[in-house]
């Protein structure tokens, strides 16, 4: 299949193809003479399987590496995949069924019991998307994620002030040599922070660096604070693991 075909079969644009094949995640069986990409059933195979981890929120750089290694096992990312979807039926199934009877009790043809009001409500994390992370995820993430949520108002007015203060001291400095000594001090500020919330080593810390710039949430965050901020750190981050092995 052609590049545009693919693109039209999976939803996605041409240019995300590209950028595939750019940075080595999804290669074209072939190129012809002309510059045409043509993709085999193996390269849709592996198209889905990108798009599957694109889902559960891993970074482009991350899914590069899971699925080139030796120990991946194809089918069992599905199978995980199967049972995170079911869950997720499930307990749309059960809030489908609480607002029917929602819209039932308030034309009063129903009471509905304070517990009734809440059920299929669930804010915790779906026990597969759990093992999925844990399978191929930075535990990091989501120990700070958990220790953030545990947070009393105070204690996150703090967290958010010095957040953004190492982030618009971070930004005032950003066109400085990612090596310089003020760049590196800032750079551990960060590294130092991250570390109160999670437990961050050098080379997790040098891979979240990588995916500020691979994953254009993250990049379109961070470049709030300034233009070029998070390719700043990524180069930063990455200086400072290699440097404090």
């Amino acid at each position: 299949m052609k590049v545009k075909e693919v693109a039209d079969l999976v939803g996605i644009s041409v240019r995300t193809l590209h950028h595939y094949d750019e940075i080595g995640l999804l290669a074209p069986e072939k190129t012809t003479e002309a510059g045409y990409r043509l993709y085999s059933d193996d390269n849709l195979e592996t198209l889905q399987q990108i798009l599957f981890f694109k889902e559960l929120g891993f970074p482009l750089k991350k899914i590069k590496e899971i699925i080139n290694r030796p120990s991946f096992d194809r089918q069992e990312a599905l199978e995980l995949h199967r049972k995170m979807l079911l869950e997720k039926r499930k307990r749309l199934n059960q809030m489908i069924a609480t607002i029917e009877k929602t819209i039932q009790h308030a034309k009063g043809e129903i009471e509905m019991s304070n517990e009734e009001k809440f059920k299929g409500f669930d804010f915790s994390h779906n026990r597969y998307e759990q093992e999925a992370r844990e399978r191929w995820g930075d535990e990091a993430v989501d120990q700070a994620n958990t220790k953030v949520t545990s947070m009393s108002k105070g204690e996150k007015k703090e967290f958010e002030n010095r957040f953004n203060e190492i982030y618009h001291g971070l930004a005032a400095i950003r066109h400085t040599a990612p090596e310089s000594d003020e760049a590196q001090a800032r750079i551990k500020e960060w590294f130092d922070f991250l570390n109160q919330m999670g437990d961050y080593s050098l080379d997790a810390f040098k891979g979240l660096g990588q995916m500020y710039v691979d994953d254009e949430r993250f990049t379109k965050n961070i470049d709030q604070f300034g233009e070029g901020l998070a390719q700043f750190m990524c180069d930063a981050m990455a200086v400072f693991a290699h440097t404090n092995k």
